[in-house]
C-alpha cells in the first residue's frame, strides 16, 4: 500500500496493478497515427473497378459462353422405350405361355360346347311325370245370408230374439235412495262425536286474544329543563396587559437561548460515523473498435 494516495484495490480493484508494456516508448498521438496500418504496407488486391452489364464476355467469370447442352445428342423417346422393352424381356427364364387350345364359344342357348362338365341331370328342362289330378271336394254349403241390419229386425241373428226390458225414468237415483235407506235402517244410535275436537293452530283473526289487556301505563312526569349557564362577564381578550389570563403576570423561567443540535446521524458504539465499503471498481478495458483493427 503506497504511503499517499488509494491503494490499488481502492482505484482498479485488483490486489496489485500490473505493469505495462509501452513504458518508455514515443508517444504518438492518435490524429497522427492511420486507422489501419496495414493498408499502407506490402502489396494489396486490387479489384479493377466494376464492370457494366453489357453482351461483352468481359462482365462474366468464364473467357467464352459455356452452354448448358453442349455437345449432347439427341435421344429418340420411342427408341428408348424399345430398348427397354427388350432388355426386360432378356430376363424372362423361357418362352412366354400359350395355352393349348383356343377359347370355344356356345353355338346358341343351352348348348354345352366348350363347358368344361357337360350337361346336368338337375339342370334338365324334362318336366316329371305325374299322377292323375283329383279335384278337392265340394265346400260346406249354408242357407243364404238373411237380409237386413239386425237393428229392428226380428228373428235375423244367430240366436234368438232379445225381450225388451222396461227402463224407467231416473233408475239410478231410485236405487240409491233404496240403498240410502237401508243403511240408515241398520245403523243403531246418531255419529259418534269426540270432545276433545281439534282446532285450527292459526285464529282467522289475527287480533283476536283470549286474556284481557293490561291497563294502560301513565306516562312518566316531564322534569323541568335547568336554565342555561351564563356566564357572569364576558370573555377577555389577550393583550400586554395579560388581561384575558387567570394570572396577571406569568412566573418567569430562566431558560437561555440555545439551539439544540439533532442526533440524526446515526453511529455505532464508538460514536463514529457509519461509512459503507466501497463498491466493485472499474478495469481498463479496450474499446470494441480498437479490438477490431488489431484483428
Amino acid at each position: 500500500m503506497p504511503a499517499e494516495g488509494k491503494s490499488d484495490m481502492e482505484r482498479i480493484g485488483l490486489f496489485s496493478e500490473i505493469g505495462y508494456v509501452t513504458i518508455g516508448d514515443k508517444y504518438v498521438s492518435h490524429h497522427m497515427r492511420p486507422f489501419n496500418e496495414a493498408a499502407s504496407k506490402n502489396r494489396q488486391m486490387l479489384p479493377g473497378g466494376t464492370k457494366t452489364l453489357s453482351a461483352l464476355q468481359a462482365g462474366y467469370f468464364e473467357p467464352q459462353f459455356v452452354r448448358i447442352f453442349s455437345g449432347e445428342a439427341y435421344s429418340n423417346p420411342v427408341q428408348l422405350r424399345r430398348c427397354y422393352r427388350l432388355a426386360e424381356s432378356k430376363k424372362n427364364l423361357g418362352k412366354a405361355f400359350l395355352p393349348s387350345n383356343g377359347d370355344k364359344l356356345p353355338c346358341g342357348r343351352g348348348s354345352y360346347y366348350g363347358t368344361i362338365g357337360g350337361s346336368y341331370a338337375y339342370f334338365s328342362p324334362q318336366l316329371k311325370a305325374r299322377g292323375r289330378y283329383v279335384p278337392p271336394g265340394k265346400n260346406f254349403c249354408t242357407n243364404p245370408g238373411k237380409k237386413g241390419t239386425g237393428y229392428g229386425y226380428a228373428n235375423l241373428t244367430i240366436g234368438e230374439q232379445y225381450l225388451h226390458e222396461a227402463d224407467g225414468y231416473e233408475v239410478e237415483r231410485i236405487n240409491a235412495k233404496k240403498v240410502q235407506e237401508e243403511h240408515k235402517r241398520l245403523v243403531k244410535g246418531g255419529p259418534f262425536k269426540l270432545n276433545l275436537y281439534p282446532q285450527e293452530y292459526f285464529d282467522m283473526n289475527p287480533y283476536f286474544n283470549d286474556k284481557p289487556l293490561p291497563p294502560v301505563k301513565k306516562p312518566p312526569p316531564e322534569k323541568p329543563l335547568a336554565p342555561p349557564f351564563k356566564p357572569s362577564s364576558p370573555a377577555k381578550k389577550s393583550g400586554g396587559m395579560k388581561g384575558g389570563t387567570f394570572d396577571p403576570y406569568p412566573s418567569h423561567s430562566t431558560d437561555p437561548y440555545e439551539i439544540k443540535k439533532s442526533d440524526a446521524v446515526t453511529t455505532n458504539k464508538g460514536r463514529q460515523i457509519f461509512r459503507p465499503p466501497a463498491g466493485p471498481k472499474s478495469r481498463p478495458v479496450r474499446s470494441i473498435i480498437t479490438l477490431n483493427v488489431t484483428r
